[in-house]
């Protein structure tokens, strides 16, 4: 449940929705991300004092916003995440607001320059998160097998079963972030993890689920060669079994509007091959949830 969308470039704008504009009550507003799907989020109040986030997907996308807001609520009680003020929908689109958690993305531009303090505010806080978050407590699931279903709804002609081989033991069950990419990790002026954002798909799986995918994200971001130095800072070694059947899931997965309008479209011919892809970005490239 996630998809691929970035920091605004330079002298990018779009329309302001009136939700947002509302909210702001004459602060200022500006666009921070967005994403293929039409998604967008947008700060109110300035840079170095952010105050509030509006997050606004289109309409299809509803679920994805009642399902965040439902998890930041509950994370909340255990963990630095974003606090819910209000969510709904309007002719816009469906929206989350949230207050500000203290911080800057782990792919803000002022860690361009010194990488290494992303990848262990990565690892260090993905690890904070999996210890903090109590599983027992947790009302929320990322189970492998709904993610199956999702990807093979969306291969149409393709076993995903016999493309993904069997899955690995489970190392340890955790409350999973869900989207563990870098953009999700906030590093804060101590230059150490401050929170987490866009926890839409959280929920309770083995830690390889997440770890895979924060490891990939790391690379479309920072480029190869980060991989011991998040393994350090989590506190554990690379396991490349699990790592590989983990990313090619990840691959493999996609969210159910997604997925719908694949089976939608199909007309009987295969309309994406989903394991073994490659996936791409740069360093103001991440995952918007």
């Amino acid at each position: 449940m996630r998809s691929i969308g970035g920091l605004p470039r330079p002298g990018e704008t779009v329309p302001v929705p009136r939700v947002v504009t509302e909210m702001a009550r004459g602060r200022e507003v500006a666009l921070v991300w967005h994403n293929e799907i039409g998604g967008t989020t947008f700060r109110i109040g300035p840079d170095a004092h952010a105050e509030e986030f509006v997050k606004v997907l289109p309409h299809a996308y509803g679920s994805w916003i009642s399902g965040e807001a439902a998890r930041l609520t509950w994370a909340s009680r255990y963990a630095r995440v974003p606090e819910v003020l209000d969510h709904g929908t309007d002719e816009d689109g469906v929206w989350l607001h949230t207050r500000a958690v203290p911080g800057w993305s782990a792919v803000d531009p002022r860690w361009h320059d010194e990488p290494w303090t992303a990848v262990v505010a990565v690892g260090e806080g993905l690890r904070a998160l999996h210890d903090t978050l109590p599983v027992d407590d947790c009302p929320f699931t990322w189970a492998t097998a709904d993610r199956l279903d999702r990807a093979r709804g969306a291969a149409a002609d393709a076993d995903a079963d016999a493309e993904l081989g069997p899955e690995p033991p489970a190392d340890r069950i955790v409350v999973c972030h869900g989207d563990p990419c870098t953009p999700n990790t906030l590093i804060g002026a101590d230059r150490r993890w401050s929170g987490h954002v866009d926890l839409d798909a959280m929920g309770v799986a083995d830690r390889w689920a997440d770890i895979a995918v924060a490891t990939m994200a790391l690379g479309w971001n920072y480029g190869p060669g980060w991989e011991p130095l998040f393994h350090r800072a989590y506190g554990l070694p690379d396991d490349p079994e699990r790592t590989a059947w983990y990313r090619a899931l990840w691959n493999g997965d996609v969210d159910d509007v997604t997925c719908g309008a694949l089976n939608r479209s199909r007309r009987g011919a295969r309309s994406v091959q989903i394991f073994g892809l490659l996936t791409t970005g740069s360093s103001h490239w991440g995952k918007f949830g």
